[in-house]
């Protein structure tokens, strides 16, 4: 058995702020971020940065002259870009910091194009920002800088989800987990939903409907409780990941106690991140939630530490794999996922990925078939 500290290390360190009662309510906050946000890829010379009038700070000037803010996050990744020294940069006078990122981000970096994540302050203006349209916000700043090709999850699009299948988190089978398995009011100060305009982390359970398990202790039958963690960041501060269990109890500073069957999904954020969530990690976790996930998830643990036992090549031309599409599989999964294929999840993703390519639908569902009974090599 295992203790998990994830939740209490939220729990810790979270400020009031950004602490909610609610999945109906982080779900009003991260819609509203959306809604006011515009990602885009804009090139290296259109960043123009200029320090404040005051000189205790730094601002980004879009063509037409309109400033926008910089985020202590999104500072550290431009100065990443830049090939600068965030902790360096921050200790000089603004001047030179405008100075260091304009000539870095014009001058030493290979890429000339930068992802970047737009905010403003007002919730009436159109619907596309960007650095040469900021006119009309009352306040305007730049969430993150990322590289060209980063595949933002809208934290809104993860909670609708959640808010779909599991309600408000409060009254529903999953909802914020009591303390020692007996439920109490939800507070600020014991809540286990939370979110802020870098990231968001939640936390439920199903203490009520436990599973059975003989030889829980001792030798003496008992029961557990399904638990998952879901998290998420829009701006690259971590990846986008899902954890399920089954739990003793959870304890007044939010510690899980008594973890079985710990298992994790975990997505960088690629070009094809948005639709892998849609595809691979909402259907398992909302198979999860009725009960039935619990087979499907040992399958695509099993998969993913099960390595290929022959020739890539031949693997996939024994499953009826013609030449071009084993190319193409191969092709796909090292431009998504950066490596080769290795393991027989690796093989799903990548038959997965590739069939998306497929322009006629018979031709794609057929390929996606031949995907899926890739999985029956490992399942019991």
């Amino acid at each position: 058995m295992t203790t998990l500290m994830q939740a209490s290390n939220q729990w810790a360190s979270r400020p009031a702020d950004q602490r909610f009662l609610s999945l109906l309510d982080l779900q009003t906050s991260m819609t509203k971020a959306k809604n006011n946000s515009s990602g885009k890829v804009v090139a290296t010379k259109q960043l123009h940065f200029e320090p404040m009038e005051d000189h205790k700070g730094l601002k980004i000037v879009g063509q037409n002259g309109v400033p926008a803010d910089i985020t202590h996050w999104s500072f550290g990744q431009l100065a990443g870009l830049a090939k600068a020294p965030a902790g360096y940069l921050r200790e000089l006078p603004s001047e030179l910091v405008a100075d260091n990122l304009n000539y870095g981000l014009k001058f030493r970096r290979e890429i000339d194009e930068v992802g970047v994540l737009l905010t403003r302050e007002t919730i009436d203006q159109p619907a596309s920002i960007g650095l040469g349209d900021l006119g009309g916000a009352s306040r305007v700043e730049m969430r993150a800088a990322t590289g060209p090709n980063y595949g933002r999850i809208w934290n809104s699009d993860i909670v609708d989800s959640l808010v779909g299948r599991f309600g408000d988190g409060r009254t529903g089978d999953f909802r914020v987990p009591g303390e020692f398995g007996k439920q109490v009011e939800i507070t600020n100060q014991n809540t286990t939903i939370y979110g802020s305009d870098r990231d968001m982390f939640v936390f439920l359970a199903d203490e009520e409907h436990r599973i059975d398990m003989q030889g829980r202790r001792n030798n003496e039958p008992g029961s557990l409780a399904r638990g998952f963690f879901i998290w998420n960041s829009e701006v690259g501060s971590t990846s986008f990941g899902v954890a399920m269990f089954l739990l003793d109890y959870v304890c007044m500073n939010r510690i899980v106690w008594g973890v079985r069957q710990f298992s994790e999904v975990r997505l960088c954020h690629t070009v094809s991140a948005p639709e892998k969530w849609l595809d691979q990690v909402e259907p398992l976790l909302l198979e999860y939630a009725n009960s039935s996930a619990a087979p499907v998830e040992e399958v695509i643990r099993n998969a993913q530490a099960k390595k290929l036992d022959s020739d890539l090549d031949d693997f996939l031309k024994s499953r009826k794999f013609n030449k071009s599409q084993i190319s193409g599989i191969k092709a796909t999964h090292e431009a998504e996922e950066g490596r080769p294929i290795e393991t027989v999840w690796d093989a799903t993703v990548g038959i997965t990925a590739y069939a998306k390519s497929i322009k006629w639908q018979d031709e794609r569902v057929a390929v996606e078939r031949m995907g899926g009974k890739v999985l029956d090599l490992v399942a019991a």
